[in-house]
Protein backbone atom coordinates (compact mmCIF):
# COMPACT_ATOMS: atom_id res chain seq x y z
CA UNK A 1 0.00 0.00 0.00
CA UNK A 2 1.70 3.58 -1.30
CA UNK A 3 0.42 6.95 0.02
CA UNK A 4 1.16 9.49 -2.94
CA UNK A 5 -1.29 9.09 -5.96
CA UNK A 6 -0.31 7.93 -9.30
CA UNK A 7 -1.24 8.13 -12.75
CA UNK A 8 -1.44 4.67 -14.32
CA UNK A 9 -0.24 5.40 -17.73
CA UNK A 10 -0.46 2.15 -20.23
CA UNK A 11 1.88 0.45 -21.93
CA UNK A 12 1.20 0.32 -25.85
CA UNK A 13 1.00 -3.39 -26.84
CA UNK A 14 2.69 -4.59 -29.64
CA UNK A 15 1.17 -5.72 -32.56
CA UNK A 16 1.66 -9.24 -34.01
CA UNK A 17 2.50 -9.05 -37.66
CA UNK A 18 3.02 -12.63 -40.09
CA UNK A 19 3.39 -13.25 -43.63
CA UNK A 20 1.20 -10.92 -46.04
CA UNK A 21 -0.57 -12.17 -48.56
CA UNK A 22 -1.08 -10.33 -52.02
CA UNK A 23 -4.14 -9.38 -52.27
CA UNK A 24 -4.14 -9.66 -56.30
CA UNK A 25 -2.96 -13.21 -55.95
CA UNK A 26 -5.21 -15.92 -56.43
CA UNK A 27 -7.64 -15.30 -53.32
CA UNK A 28 -6.76 -18.51 -52.12
CA UNK A 29 -7.49 -20.26 -48.59
CA UNK A 30 -5.05 -17.19 -46.80
CA UNK A 31 -6.96 -14.64 -48.53
CA UNK A 32 -10.37 -16.37 -47.31
CA UNK A 33 -9.28 -16.50 -43.76
CA UNK A 34 -7.86 -12.77 -43.89
CA UNK A 35 -11.14 -11.55 -45.09
CA UNK A 36 -13.35 -13.55 -42.66
CA UNK A 37 -11.02 -12.67 -39.28
CA UNK A 38 -11.55 -8.99 -40.80
CA UNK A 39 -15.42 -9.58 -40.90
CA UNK A 40 -15.50 -10.76 -37.72
CA UNK A 41 -13.57 -7.56 -35.97
CA UNK A 42 -16.22 -5.61 -37.91
CA UNK A 43 -19.16 -7.45 -36.54
CA UNK A 44 -17.84 -7.39 -33.18
CA UNK A 45 -17.33 -3.60 -33.14
CA UNK A 46 -20.64 -2.87 -34.40
CA UNK A 47 -22.01 -4.95 -31.38
CA UNK A 48 -19.59 -3.34 -28.84
CA UNK A 49 -20.58 -0.16 -30.04
CA UNK A 50 -24.30 -0.62 -30.20
CA UNK A 51 -24.24 -1.53 -26.35
CA UNK A 52 -22.62 1.60 -25.43
CA UNK A 53 -19.16 0.37 -24.79
CA UNK A 54 -16.68 3.14 -24.63
CA UNK A 55 -13.24 1.16 -25.63
CA UNK A 56 -10.86 4.19 -25.15
CA UNK A 57 -11.44 3.13 -21.46
CA UNK A 58 -9.56 0.27 -19.41
CA UNK A 59 -11.58 -3.10 -19.09
CA UNK A 60 -13.10 -3.83 -15.88
CA UNK A 61 -12.64 -7.60 -15.65
CA UNK A 62 -13.86 -7.85 -12.22
CA UNK A 63 -11.01 -8.74 -10.61
CA UNK A 64 -9.72 -7.20 -7.72
CA UNK A 65 -6.35 -8.29 -7.17
CA UNK A 66 -5.21 -5.40 -8.87
CA UNK A 67 -5.05 -1.74 -7.69
CA UNK A 68 -7.44 1.09 -6.43
CA UNK A 69 -6.31 4.28 -5.83
CA UNK A 70 -8.13 6.65 -3.51
CA UNK A 71 -8.33 10.51 -3.05
CA UNK A 72 -9.58 11.30 0.80
CA UNK A 73 -9.67 14.05 2.97
CA UNK A 74 -6.39 14.57 5.38
CA UNK A 75 -8.17 13.83 8.54
CA UNK A 76 -8.95 9.97 7.00
CA UNK A 77 -5.29 9.45 7.10
CA UNK A 78 -5.33 6.64 9.87
CA UNK A 79 -8.87 4.52 9.12
CA UNK A 80 -8.15 4.55 6.22
CA UNK A 81 -4.83 3.58 5.96
CA UNK A 82 -5.67 0.75 8.53
CA UNK A 83 -8.26 0.00 6.32
CA UNK A 84 -6.37 -0.30 2.84
CA UNK A 85 -4.36 -2.98 4.75
CA UNK A 86 -7.87 -4.80 5.64
CA UNK A 87 -8.34 -4.43 2.28
CA UNK A 88 -4.77 -5.70 0.22
CA UNK A 89 -5.02 -9.01 3.35
CA UNK A 90 -8.79 -9.48 2.02
CA UNK A 91 -8.03 -9.49 -1.55
CA UNK A 92 -4.19 -10.49 -2.13
CA UNK A 93 -2.28 -9.14 -4.82
CA UNK A 94 -4.31 -5.81 -4.70
CA UNK A 95 -2.39 -2.44 -3.73
CA UNK A 96 -4.76 0.75 -2.36
CA UNK A 97 -2.84 3.90 -3.35
CA UNK A 98 -4.09 6.94 -0.89
CA UNK A 99 -3.88 10.51 -1.53
CA UNK A 100 -4.33 12.03 1.08
CA UNK A 101 -5.03 16.31 0.95
CA UNK A 102 -7.45 19.22 2.09
CA UNK A 103 -11.10 17.66 0.43
CA UNK A 104 -10.68 21.06 -2.00
CA UNK A 105 -7.49 20.49 -3.30
CA UNK A 106 -8.30 17.03 -4.05
CA UNK A 107 -11.73 18.09 -5.71
CA UNK A 108 -10.07 20.25 -8.15
CA UNK A 109 -7.16 17.72 -8.89
CA UNK A 110 -9.89 15.08 -9.72
CA UNK A 111 -12.26 17.87 -12.09
CA UNK A 112 -8.64 18.47 -13.82
CA UNK A 113 -8.38 14.92 -14.80
CA UNK A 114 -6.48 13.28 -12.47
CA UNK A 115 -6.41 9.66 -12.18
CA UNK A 116 -8.56 8.37 -9.49
CA UNK A 117 -11.05 5.56 -8.78
CA UNK A 118 -12.57 6.58 -5.27
CA UNK A 119 -13.08 10.00 -3.51
CA UNK A 120 -13.81 10.88 0.22
CA UNK A 121 -14.39 14.18 1.20
CA UNK A 122 -14.49 15.91 4.62
CA UNK A 123 -17.66 17.91 4.00
CA UNK A 124 -20.86 17.68 1.25
CA UNK A 125 -19.21 21.29 -0.50
CA UNK A 126 -16.41 19.45 -1.83
CA UNK A 127 -18.12 16.72 -3.02
CA UNK A 128 -20.36 18.81 -4.41
CA UNK A 129 -17.31 20.27 -6.52
CA UNK A 130 -16.85 16.61 -8.10
CA UNK A 131 -20.41 15.71 -8.82
CA UNK A 132 -21.57 18.82 -10.06
CA UNK A 133 -18.81 18.58 -12.88
CA UNK A 134 -19.92 15.05 -13.55
CA UNK A 135 -17.20 13.16 -12.12
CA UNK A 136 -19.03 10.86 -9.76
CA UNK A 137 -20.59 7.31 -10.82
CA UNK A 138 -23.75 7.42 -8.75
CA UNK A 139 -24.99 9.24 -5.48
CA UNK A 140 -22.26 9.85 -2.65
CA UNK A 141 -22.91 8.25 0.76
CA UNK A 142 -22.17 9.44 4.02
CA UNK A 143 -20.25 7.09 5.95
CA UNK A 144 -18.91 9.61 8.85
CA UNK A 145 -19.21 12.58 10.95
CA UNK A 146 -16.93 14.81 12.76
CA UNK A 147 -16.64 17.79 14.90
CA UNK A 148 -13.59 20.26 16.62
CA UNK A 149 -12.09 20.19 19.46
CA UNK A 150 -9.64 22.67 20.25
CA UNK A 151 -5.91 21.55 20.23
CA UNK A 152 -3.11 22.05 22.80
CA UNK A 153 0.03 20.85 23.55
CA UNK A 154 -0.37 18.05 26.41
CA UNK A 155 -1.40 19.60 30.19
CA UNK A 156 -2.91 22.57 27.89
CA UNK A 157 -0.12 25.00 30.00
CA UNK A 158 -2.45 28.24 28.93
CA UNK A 159 -5.20 26.47 30.46
CA UNK A 160 -7.33 27.16 27.41
CA UNK A 161 -11.35 26.09 28.01
CA UNK A 162 -13.13 27.33 25.70
CA UNK A 163 -13.33 29.87 21.93
CA UNK A 164 -13.38 33.04 23.93
CA UNK A 165 -10.02 31.81 25.39
CA UNK A 166 -8.58 32.04 21.81
CA UNK A 167 -9.13 35.61 21.51
CA UNK A 168 -6.09 36.03 24.44
CA UNK A 169 -3.74 39.14 23.93
CA UNK A 170 -0.57 36.96 22.76
CA UNK A 171 -2.14 34.06 22.19
CA UNK A 172 -1.13 32.80 18.68
CA UNK A 173 -4.06 30.30 17.04
CA UNK A 174 -3.44 28.13 13.79
CA UNK A 175 -6.93 27.77 11.77
CA UNK A 176 -7.69 25.60 8.66
CA UNK A 177 -8.32 28.04 5.57
CA UNK A 178 -11.98 28.78 4.82
CA UNK A 179 -12.14 26.65 1.82
CA UNK A 180 -11.33 23.47 3.25
CA UNK A 181 -13.71 21.64 5.54
CA UNK A 182 -12.13 21.92 8.85
CA UNK A 183 -11.85 25.45 8.40
CA UNK A 184 -15.26 26.08 7.10
CA UNK A 185 -16.41 24.36 10.25
CA UNK A 186 -14.00 26.53 12.21
CA UNK A 187 -15.87 29.43 10.92
CA UNK A 188 -19.10 28.44 11.51
CA UNK A 189 -18.10 27.30 15.12
CA UNK A 190 -16.82 30.75 16.32
CA UNK A 191 -19.77 32.68 14.56
CA UNK A 192 -21.80 30.43 16.70
CA UNK A 193 -19.85 31.77 19.51
CA UNK A 194 -19.71 35.15 18.92
CA UNK A 195 -15.61 34.97 18.47
CA UNK A 196 -13.49 36.73 16.54
CA UNK A 197 -10.29 34.98 16.54
CA UNK A 198 -7.06 36.27 14.39
CA UNK A 199 -5.32 33.36 13.25
CA UNK A 200 -0.69 33.60 12.68
CA UNK A 201 -1.31 31.11 10.19
CA UNK A 202 -3.95 29.34 8.02
CA UNK A 203 -3.16 25.64 6.44
CA UNK A 204 -4.37 24.04 3.91
CA UNK A 205 -5.55 20.56 5.30
CA UNK A 206 -5.99 19.76 9.27
CA UNK A 207 -3.17 18.07 9.39
CA UNK A 208 -1.15 20.83 8.60
CA UNK A 209 -3.03 23.13 11.16
CA UNK A 210 -2.06 20.29 13.88
CA UNK A 211 1.72 20.05 12.65
CA UNK A 212 1.96 23.94 14.34
CA UNK A 213 0.71 22.96 17.74
CA UNK A 214 3.06 19.89 17.72
CA UNK A 215 6.05 21.90 16.56
CA UNK A 216 5.29 24.39 19.17
CA UNK A 217 4.46 27.50 16.77
CA UNK A 218 1.51 28.39 18.21
CA UNK A 219 -0.42 27.90 21.53
CA UNK A 220 -3.67 26.13 20.19
CA UNK A 221 -5.87 25.72 16.71
CA UNK A 222 -9.21 23.77 15.64
CA UNK A 223 -9.03 20.53 14.21
CA UNK A 224 -11.28 17.93 14.34
CA UNK A 225 -11.70 15.27 17.22
CA UNK A 226 -10.22 12.43 15.63
CA UNK A 227 -6.50 14.58 14.44
CA UNK A 228 -6.19 15.64 18.02
CA UNK A 229 -6.94 11.27 19.60
CA UNK A 230 -4.29 10.47 16.61
CA UNK A 231 -1.82 12.19 18.14
CA UNK A 232 -2.60 12.20 22.07
CA UNK A 233 0.78 11.55 23.01
CA UNK A 234 1.38 15.20 22.09
CA UNK A 235 -1.70 17.07 21.86
CA UNK A 236 -4.90 17.58 24.32
CA UNK A 237 -8.25 17.89 22.52
CA UNK A 238 -10.40 20.35 24.80
CA UNK A 239 -14.12 19.90 23.67
CA UNK A 240 -16.19 23.02 23.48
CA UNK A 241 -19.96 23.23 22.99
CA UNK A 242 -20.33 25.18 19.70
CA UNK A 243 -18.62 22.52 17.66
CA UNK A 244 -21.89 20.12 18.10
CA UNK A 245 -23.58 23.24 15.68
CA UNK A 246 -20.43 22.54 12.94
CA UNK A 247 -20.51 18.48 12.55
CA UNK A 248 -18.67 17.30 9.12
CA UNK A 249 -20.37 14.94 6.87
CA UNK A 250 -17.98 12.61 5.06
CA UNK A 251 -19.24 11.37 2.00
CA UNK A 252 -17.48 8.90 -0.35
CA UNK A 253 -18.15 8.30 -3.93
CA UNK A 254 -17.06 5.78 -7.03
CA UNK A 255 -15.91 8.62 -9.83
CA UNK A 256 -17.35 8.04 -13.37
CA UNK A 257 -13.68 7.56 -15.24
CA UNK A 258 -12.23 5.24 -12.36
CA UNK A 259 -9.57 2.94 -14.04
CA UNK A 260 -10.89 0.27 -11.67
CA UNK A 261 -14.34 0.61 -10.92
CA UNK A 262 -14.90 -2.97 -9.44
CA UNK A 263 -12.22 -2.62 -7.10
CA UNK A 264 -13.19 0.81 -6.48
CA UNK A 265 -17.15 -0.42 -5.69
CA UNK A 266 -15.21 -3.00 -3.27
CA UNK A 267 -13.56 -0.19 -0.81
CA UNK A 268 -16.55 1.49 -0.53
CA UNK A 269 -18.39 -1.71 0.94
CA UNK A 270 -15.75 -1.95 3.21
CA UNK A 271 -15.54 1.43 4.21
CA UNK A 272 -19.15 1.39 4.75
CA UNK A 273 -19.38 -2.61 6.82
CA UNK A 274 -19.04 -3.23 10.08
CA UNK A 275 -15.36 -3.49 9.96
CA UNK A 276 -15.03 -0.47 8.34
CA UNK A 277 -17.56 1.24 11.17
CA UNK A 278 -15.59 -0.21 13.64
CA UNK A 279 -12.19 1.46 12.42
CA UNK A 280 -13.83 4.51 12.17
CA UNK A 281 -15.54 4.74 15.73
CA UNK A 282 -12.01 3.77 17.56
CA UNK A 283 -10.73 6.39 15.27
CA UNK A 284 -13.28 8.58 16.96
CA UNK A 285 -15.65 8.94 14.25
CA UNK A 286 -19.25 9.48 14.78
CA UNK A 287 -21.32 7.11 12.66
CA UNK A 288 -24.20 8.81 10.05
CA UNK A 289 -26.62 10.56 11.40
CA UNK A 290 -30.36 8.10 10.94
CA UNK A 291 -32.30 8.68 8.41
Amino acid sequence: MTHPATDPHRAAHPVATGPTTDPHRGGGAGGRRVRTVVGLLTAVSLVLAGCGVDSTRPADDGDLTGPVTVFAAASLTEPFTTLGRRYEAEHPGSTVTFNFAGSSALATQITQGAPADVFASAAPRNMATVTDAGHAAGTPTVFARNQLVIAVPQGNPQRLAGLADLTRPGLKVALCAAQVPCGAAATTALDRAGVRVTPVTLEQDVKGTLAKVKLGEVDAALVYRTDARSADREIDGIEFPESAQAVNDYPIVVLADAPHPTAARAFVELVHSAAGRTVLTDAGFQPPAGP
